[in-house]
């Protein structure tokens, strides 16, 4: 018994040592040699200033004042609405935190699912449609309406994007012709030529927009 105790300990402690120490160690290690940008976070800084992750989706928003007759009993003076100077990611119901990443299990004939469409739906429209005439329902691309599975992927499809460049292009006075060679400076294409599709990373492609001086 003494035996088979001794040979645990021994086991335990030597499987500790190379499992949650040397390992770690040595694959973090070949990640900081070869992928040093992906093992840190990929990262992106401007002038000095971390602003984001290529891999994170993060919103763009800008505070409206409420008037004062329409302020609720909490008095809310603000609201955050998307800036209409910027391209927008996806919808996230997790503000875009990677701290709480969201997976949605709802089958498609859920109701609450189909009530959260439809508000995804119905915003997408109130902002893009103003910039694109006779932009309807059956235009609008699945990607705009619809999370990922991550709810924070940094990408939009190419679509949504062309779309979005009407708004983009108009409220910044920039030649829309412009705004689209960005979004193809900015799109990343299919996975070795096959997999997935292309898309569209929107914090860069917004970064890419700071830096035209507009």
């Amino acid at each position: 018994m003494r035996r088979d105790l001794t040979a645990s300990i021994v086991a335990a402690v030597v499987f500790t040592v190379l499992c949650g120490l040397a390992y770690p160690l040595f694959t973090t290690g070949v990640a900081q040699v070869l992928f040093s940008d992906k093992a840190d976070g990929s990262r992106v800084e401007r002038d000095g200033e971390i602003v984001g992750s290529s891999l994170i989706a993060q919103n763009f928003m800008t505070r409206e004042e409420i008037p004062e007759a329409e302020r609720g009993k909490f008095g809310k003076k603000q609201v955050k609405t998307p800036d209409p100077s910027y391209f927008q990611p996806r919808p996230s119901v997790t503000g875009y935190s990677a701290n709480v990443t969201f997976f949605n299990n709802l089958g498609p004939n859920n109701k609450e699912l189909s009530q959260m469409f439809r508000g995804f739906l119905d915003a997408y429209l109130e902002l893009e449609e103003p910039f694109t005439p006779g932009l309807g329902e059956g235009d609008v691309p699945v990607d705009a309406v619809t999370t990922s599975a991550s709810g924070v992927d940094p990408h939009i499809s190419v679509a949504n994007a062309r779309i979005q460049a009407n708004r983009v292009a108009e409220v910044r006075g920039l030649d829309p012709d412009r705004v689209n060679e960005l979004i193809d400076d900015n799109t990343d294409n299919r996975d070795l030529g096959v997999l997935g599709e292309s898309g569209v990373n929107v914090l860069e492609l917004n970064l890419a927009l700071d830096e035209e001086g507009q």
